[in-house]
């Protein structure tokens, strides 16, 4: 069984001030935040009012390719003409969302110095690197699932299976 361990509000918010702060400090300002639906909406909005960027969304986690495919088209464009994006996510567990983002940029032509990744927690064992991050965690000691305050409201039933998709993380 799972160790669910709640994120607060307020780690939330110290999260993306913290990203924040990282992002100014590192002299790069992205011209848009994405958000990525469904965990990154909620701290690409802060994050949004945080630095002053605009944000968009894409809606990873709807199950309908070609509406995604046309929203990283048009975001891998603004790369193109000059565009920095900062991707946001709420954790970067195994990887996986983000090496699919990146290989999806990639293949619709996004300019790669012009993509940067935020994560609120960072696996240190994932396959894949972000560029910012509030918190580090090794997969391999740390077992918990994280929930953050956006999906504490979903039945419990539902959060154990979300925990359970990839059983490594987690036992």
């Amino acid at each position: 069984m799972p160790i669910f361990t709640p994120v607060a509000h307020d780690e939330v918010v110290a999260a993306v001030r913290q990203l924040a702060d990282a992002i100014a400090g590192d002299g790069w300002r992205p011209d848009v935040i994405v958000g990525i639906g469904r965990g990154g909406l909620v701290p690409a909005v802060f994050l949004s009012h945080a630095i002053g960027a605009p944000m968009q969304s894409v809606d990873w986690s709807g199950g309908e390719p070609a509406v995604t495919d046309l929203a990283l088209a048009r975001l891998a464009g603004r790369t193109r003409a000059g565009g920095r994006l900062l991707v946001v996510d709420d954790i970067n567990d195994s990887g996986r969302t983000i090496a699919q983002l990146r290989g999806a940029l990639a293949a619709a032509g996004a300019r790669g110095n012009g993509v940067r990744f935020a994560t609120l927690i960072d696996n240190v064992a994932s396959a894949e690197r972000v560029d910012y991050r509030a918190r580090s965690i090794d997969r391999r000691v740390t077992k918990d699932w994280f929930v953050f305050p956006w999906e504490a409201v979903a039945p419990a039933e539902s959060i154990a299976a979300d925990a359970a998709e990839v059983p490594e993380r987690i036992g």
